[in-house]
C-alpha cells in the first residue's frame, strides 16, 4: 500500500470528507446512500469542526482514504470512517495509532450494535464495552466503549 498521510482537513476538502463518510457508513449495509444522506453529512462537518471536532483525513496521494474525527478535551473519538475501497489494509489500525498518541491516556467512543464489524474490531483494539442505551437523536442502540492506557 501507497504511503498514506494522515493530517488535518482542509475546509475545501469537507465535501470529500462528507463523502468518504458516507461511502463508509453505506458499506455497514446499515442505511443507502442517498442525496439527503450526504447533504446531511455535508451540513454536519462543517458545525462539527465548529464545535471542537479534530479533524482528520488520511490522504493517499491527494485522494481521501477515511475520515477521523476526534473531540480532544472529552477524550472522544467521534468518528473513524474508512472508504471501502481502503477497507481491509489497517488503515484503520493506522487512524487509531494516530488517535493514541493524541489521546494518550483514555479514550472513549459509541458505536452503533448493528455495526457488528465495527465494534467487534474496536474489542480486538482493546476497548472494553462500559453500556449500551438508544441514543434519542440517531434513535439508534448505542454501545459505548472505553480505553485506558496500562499502568
Amino acid at each position: 500500500m501507497p504511503e498514506i498521510i494522515i493530517r488535518p482537513a482542509r475546509s475545501d476538502e469537507y465535501d470529500q470528507v462528507a463523502r468518504v463518510w458516507m461511502d463508509s457508513w453505506v458499506s455497514t449495509g446499515l442505511e443507502d446512500a442517498s442525496d439527503a444522506l450526504l447533504e446531511k453529512l455535508r451540513a454536519r462537518v462543517p458545525m462539527e469542526v465548529e464545535k471542537g471536532w479534530s479533524l482528520y483525513v488520511a490522504d493517499d496521494n491527494g485522494k481521501l482514504a477515511a475520515m477521523l474525527a476526534l473531540h480532544v478535551p472529552d477524550c472522544y473519538l467521534d468518528q473513524l470512517f474508512v472508504a471501502p475501497e481502503y477497507q481491509g489494509n489497517s488503515l484503520g489500525r493506522q487512524l487509531l495509532a494516530f488517535t493514541r498518541q493524541h489521546l494518550p491516556d483514555e479514550i472513549w467512543l459509541r458505536c452503533v450494535r448493528e455495526n457488528e464489524k465495527a465494534w467487534r474490531w474496536y474489542e480486538r483494539e482493546g476497548f472494553a464495552l462500559e453500556k449500551e442505551q438508544v441514543e434519542p437523536a440517531m434513535g439508534r442502540m448505542m454501545k459505548y466503549y472505553r480505553w485506558r492506557k496500562s499502568a
